[in-house]
């Protein structure tokens, strides 16, 4: 992880970073699991029941990136 992202998990309460891990979990399984953004190789997940949006990018070797958003 780069230096920022380490600073906004750590600013993350428990409770949301429970939420997030579980979308963080659902998206490893199913890497489907969002929708396409048109024009891009982006996916956008949004979990409304945990209040979790991701916007992720899967590479040719399966490996994951993601940008998460918590809503309060």
């Amino acid at each position: 992880m780069v230096e920022p992202a380490l600073t906004q998990l750590a600013k993350l309460t428990a409770s949301e970073t429970h939420r997030l891990d579980r979308v963080i979990v659902a998206i490893s399984v199913n890497p489907e699991l969002g929708t396409e953004v048109p024009g891009t190789l982006l996916r956008d997940y949004a979990d409304e029941v945990d209040g979790v949006r991701v916007i992720y990018y899967v590479t040719a070797l399966r490996t994951i990136t993601i940008v998460g958003y918590v809503e309060a």
